[in-house]
């Protein structure tokens, strides 16, 4: 069953009457906060109970709330007046200053300086705003610096496909040297395993497998077939013996 409809109108009993101004003090001040906050509302809300206890919000000063609220109501009975209209600039002026000065005062103590002035409560919830900041500014750099390693690494992975290319090219370099040097010289080239050896040593075969290519080419040696004469007629004298 849903809860009935209650008479609104003065409670008799003092207990009950001091325990609903409670719940429904809390209430409302609650709602006032929250409707400063989610709609970005200058709020002022002021209580005074049977027994002549004040309880009051607001969500940026009470004086500066009761200011603008006196001069709502003058800018409202002055309507189309000139002068009203002069003063109403001027008022507008001095708020503006007001709010700037508001604001300067919240960066200093943002900035940890002129914290004399604070309760306990009222530097608790800077600590927690500062945190929050904080715990952004981090998430923020975190971002940062994750894309930029991937990109980093993107690159070295470009760089390495690039390196693998160029070792392929060079291989293939490699080959077409040998396979001209076995045309040049072929089977008929006595030292040709040496000449071979020397070729694989010149082009770093084994040592560098990125060092550059180069290929040289030998000119076969003429072998000398005279005979010589002074064995020859050494010889001879010695068969006339």
């Amino acid at each position: 069953m849903g809860r009935g409809k209650i008479v609104i109108r003065r409670i008799d009993n003092s207990t009950s009457r001091q325990v609903t101004f409670s719940k429904r003090r809390n209430g409302l001040l609650k709602k006032a906060k929250e409707l400063a906050i989610l709609c970005d509302a200058e709020v002022g809300v002021v209580i005074f109970s049977s027994t002549g206890k004040l309880h009051d919000f607001a969500s940026t000063s009470m004086k500066s709330v009761i200011e603008r609220y006196h001069k709502s109501k003058e800018d409202h009975h002055q309507l189309g007046n000139p002068t009203s209209e002069v003063k109403f600039w001027q008022r507008e002026a001095a708020m503006l200053r007001q709010q700037l000065q508001n604001l300067q005062e919240n960066h200093r103590q943002m900035m940890g300086e002129e914290l004399s002035g604070l309760n306990v409560k009222e530097l608790q919830n800077l600590e927690n705003q500062l945190e929050i900041s904080l715990r952004g500014v981090r998430m923020k750099k975190d971002q940062i610096l994750m894309d930029e390693i991937e990109e980093l690494t993107r690159k070295g992975n470009q760089i390495h496909q690039e390196n693998v290319e160029l070792y392929k090219k060079v291989n293939l370099i490699r080959q077409e040297n040998m396979d001209l040097y076995k045309k040049v010289y072929g089977p008929r080239d006595v030292n040709g395993a040496n000449r071979t050896s020397l070729l694989l040593d010149g082009l770093g075969i084994g040592e560098d497998s990125h060092a550059p290519v180069h290929l040289q080419l030998s000119q076969p040696q003429h072998q000398n077939y005279e005979t010589p004469t002074r064995a020859t007629k050494l010889g001879y004298i010695i068969l006339r013996n």
